[in-house]
């Protein structure tokens, strides 16, 4: 209530008018701000008005709004995982169905043309498998990896190619850590396979190769700083490589620097060769003297430069007229690395030919000036692969994106008079480094063993016998291959071979007239044998004691050229894609041509990979568990935060309404009061 303060007796009528509006304004502040807390329903409206409440409210405001977005997270993942369970449902169940047809059609009672009739119920399951591969969520197409904005699985070349990459898009969950909403690789699609480089292509070190590209002498890159040298330990030079970006840069830098510190300490340091490159490392061409001129170099503080170099090496030395070298600098393989200094391949490239999905392309390389031009080039062709370097930046791998089937898998081979290109290249699929577990699409080669004889028990080593060669002359030739043979091709061709000779030297045979060995043109192994000593007759290869060794190496069924007395075997060790729709093209084209070993082989991968779509499911499944108890979880906190900041903020209408009307009578109380001391004049106290 506006009232005149007791320790003023007297004061003129202004001041007293300003004490009382003073009041009255003060009173319809509170009521001012008592019908903002009605309106608003907040009992706090700026940070002044509780500065600790309001802090606390604002770090509730803060967690609110980010289990706002949580909240939102958790139902998109929600969304995306309930479609790709039902998506792998739907993806097990073809699997479940063709691998039912697959046991059904390989009984011998099923005729030819059943099993033409359920292959175009498989054809049909193809199109199908297509359509659930392709299925799109809320992030996009579900099985696209990192790329979900282009259909992951495209008909190509008559096949079906996979167009994704990356293993896949993930969200946010906060304490559920992040869960997977799009999927690369599964058994469905995406599972690429490779022909992988088997040749270290090490470049050598050149003018033009990046600091970027080198690994240094320490293994950790070309970390720029300052340096320093000495020559003859005399005064430290400071070198700049700030700018330097390519080796010669830093040949450059450093060779600038002694340069000028020769002509102002009137000293030689370095020869007319100056600084370059020997091998992997830079060269120093100090020359001789007595005593010898050494030079030295020296990091400046925490650098490592130096070190990264080469130029300083453990122990330490100094370059000297017989010592020029420094450490190798372990230059990695890039798409810009010259052919000319890849390691092993000496002399022009040729070329090399690339078989897949059914159509072949010879690849000329003879132009190739770098690794890139050598992917390019292979990548022009259209064939449905792509060459990348390896992940230990070693070599090249060509991968296969096209699941066509066993039969029309990707297989690199060379082409007679072309300098062995792919397998220089280290790209060849059926060469001496093809590993054995690699061949008939991962199956491998299996050999007797130890097979006991009926009668005595003991091992008979003729009942261990894989295969007999019978020669043009009629010469038979017994092989057993054991377990610890099957190791590589080139091992598996050795051990032939020494059979072979042993064979011969008993038989008495003159050694090497039958070899063995890698076809010189296409791919598989060949068996030649000299017609000045067995004639024209035909050389053959069967399987003995029922073994399939003879038939997984692919010498049953190879070509005869009588020109060069040569059986070349099936290529054993094309590449194909592993994934559903590779095993349903089997299954389909092994039913269509009444192949009933082929329809048990494909049933049995679609029996696999259903395994693992099931197994995949599993998985997507626990994602959906642990977002459904993560938002069970953020809900609850959600609310018990709601439930502190409201008692914190919002206002109590009962004593809001109560303060308010108290105020009420206050302001017309203080305005009566002013309105009567204004009425009042020195006549009032003269009556």
């Amino acid at each position: 209530m506006a009232a005149i303060p007791p320790n003023l007796t007297r004061m003129p009528n202004i001041l007293s008018t300003r004490l009382s509006l003073g009041n009255i304004n003060r009173t319809n502040v509170d009521i001012l701000r008592i019908q903002n807390q009605l309106a608003t329903g907040r009992a706090i409206l700026s940070p002044s008005d509780d500065i600790v409440k309001a802090a606390t409210i604002g770090v509730l405001d803060d967690r609110l709004e980010r289990s706002s977005q949580l909240q939102r997270n958790y139902q998109h993942a929600t969304a995306s995982l309930n479609v790709l369970d039902n998506l792998f449902n739907e993806a097990s169940d073809t699997a479940l169905e063709a691998r039912d047809i697959a046991s059904e059609q390989a009984n011998l009672t099923a005729s030819p043309s059943e099993r033409e009739s359920q292959a175009t119920v498989v054809d049909q399951m193809l199109r199908a498998m297509m359509s659930i591969a392709n299925r799109q969520g809320v992030a996009g197409y579900l099985l696209g990896g990192s790329t979900t904005t282009i259909q992951p699985v495209q008909d190509y070349l008559g096949y079906f190619r996979y167009m994704g990459e990356g293993t896949g898009l993930s969200t946010d969950l906060d304490s559920a850590a992040s869960v997977p909403i799009t999927l690369g690789e599964t058994a469905i699609a995406g599972r690429t396979s490779r022909v992988k480089g088997s040749v270290s292509l090490q470049p050598q070190l050149t003018p033009d190769t990046r600091l970027t590209d080198i690994g240094g002498a320490q293994g950790l890159g070309v970390r720029l700083s300052p340096l320093e040298f000495s020559f003859n330990g005399g005064p430290r030079i400071r070198v700049d490589l700030g700018n330097a970006d390519t080796v010669q840069d830093v040949a450059d830098a450093i060779e600038s620097a002694i340069r000028d510190y020769e002509t102002d300490a009137g000293v030689t340091v370095l020869g007319p060769a100056g600084v370059g490159i020997s091998g992997e490392a830079f060269s120093f061409d100090v020359p001789a003297g007595t005593p010898a001129p050494t030079l030295s170099f020296f990091e400046l503080g925490n650098s490592t430069v130096a070190r990264d170099l080469g130029l300083i090496t453990t122990p330490a030395t100094n370059f000297t007229s017989t010592s020029t070298t420094g450490a190798d600098l372990s230059p990695r393989l890039t798409m810009r690395s010259p052919v000319s200094s890849l390691a092993g391949v000496t002399g022009p490239l040729g070329s090399i030919r690339i078989t897949n999905a059914g159509r072949t392309a010879v690849i000329d390389l003879s132009q190739a000036q770098t690794i890139e031009d050598i992917k390019n080039t292979i990548e022009r062709a259209n064939l449905g692969v792509k060459c990348c370097i390896n992940e230990e930046g070693t070599g090249i791998d060509v991968v296969n994106e096209v699941a066509a089937g066993t039969t029309n898998a990707l297989s690199i081979s060379e082409i007679a008079g072309q300098n062995n290109t792919a397998t220089r290249l280290g790209i060849r699929s059926f060469s001496a480094e093809t590993r054995i577990s690699d061949l008939n699409a991962g199956r491998g080669v299996t050999v007797l063993s130890n097979v006991p004889d009926p009668v005595s028990g003991g091992v008979n080593p003729s009942l261990n016998s894989d295969m007999t060669i019978t020669l043009g002359g009629g010469q038979v030739l017994e092989i057993d291959l054991k377990p610890e043979d099957l190791t590589t091709i080139g091992n598996v061709i050795n051990v032939l071979q020494n059979e072979i000779n042993a064979q011969l030297a008993a038989q008495g045979l003159p050694p090497n007239s039958v070899t063995v060995g890698l076809a010189t043109d296409g791919n598989g192994l060949t068996i030649s044998q000299d017609q000045g000593v067995y004639g024209p007759g035909i050389l053959t290869v069967e399987p003995k004691n029922n073994s399939q060794a003879a038939n997984q190496l692919g010498l049953i069924g190879g070509t005869w050229d009588s020109t060069s007395a040569t059986l070349t075997g099936k290529d054993v060790a094309k590449v194909r894609v592993e994934s559903m729709f590779t095993y349903l093209v089997d299954l389909r084209d092994n039913l269509r041509s009444n192949n009933v070993p082929g329809i048990t082989l494909a049933g049995e991968d679609i029996g696999n990979a259903a395994t693992q779509l099931a197994e995949t499911r599993g998985l997507v499944g626990s994602f959906a568990q642990r977002v459904d108890a993560a938002s069970d979880r953020e809900t609850s906190r959600a609310l018990l935060d709601d439930s502190t900041r409201s008692q914190l903020r919002d206002v109590d209408y009962t004593q809001a309404a109560s303060r308010f009307s108290a105020l009420q009578t206050q302001l017309e109380a203080g305005l009566r009061v002013a309105a009567t001391g204004q009425q009042l004049s020195l006549l009032d106290f003269l009556r």
